[in-house]
């Protein structure tokens, strides 16, 4: 009896305290999407252009504190290369200069490859269709589905193209103070 109630003693008097960070919320038509708060990785693009992907070390007074890693491969005396880290950058942004999350490409563009696979792909069934109704004998099954699989390609990577989620009309960021000391 005294030895259980010791021990329940023990647990109970320990306190643990936890600091609360403040948090960034990520909206989707007024829907919660993603929570951001330190020790998450977050890819975002600034309205000055920067694509920055980091590690959230800190939410404070409307800003986001990033650390990035500079990791590269490095060969070693046996020949083989290993992952090692060569430095870091830190980074601090308001919350309101993130235009979105993801990086927004501006070399490659997938959407216009996307639009030109949609448009071949619908044209070359098209064309497709005519031969079938015109001429049977020179139809070509393998072509048909070829030509409706690139419009497929086409329509899926519109979709999942390389745009980030952009901050505006369908997204939005709200930050969410929780911490009381704002030094």
């Amino acid at each position: 009896m005294i030895r259980t109630s010791l021990i329940l003693l023990l647990f109970f008097s320990y306190q643990s305290f936890a600091q609360p960070s403040d948090v960034i919320l990520l909206k989707k038509n007024n829907k919660t999407i993603a929570r951001y708060y330190p020790g998450i990785n977050i890819a975002i693009t600034t309205n000055s252009g920067a694509y920055i992907d980091g590690n959230i070390t800190k939410i404070k007074n409307d800003s986001i504190f990033l650390q990035q890693f500079i990791i590269r491969q490095v060969p070693t005396q046996l020949g083989i290369y290993v992952l090692d880290t060569l430095g870091s950058y830190r980074y601090n942004y308001n919350y309101r200069q993130i235009v979105a999350i993801g990086k927004t490409s501006k070399g490659f563009s997938w959407s216009g490859s996307a639009a030109s696979l949609i448009g071949g792909g619908t044209l070359l069934t098209l064309a497709g269709g005519v031969v079938y109704l015109a001429d049977r004998e020179k139809f070509s099954p393998a072509l048909m589905i070829a030509s409706v699989s690139l419009a497929g390609l086409g329509y899926l990577m519109a979709k999942t193209g390389g745009k980030g989620m952009m901050i505006g009309k369908k997204y939005s960021l709200v930050y969410l103070s929780i911490s009381d000391n704002k030094k």
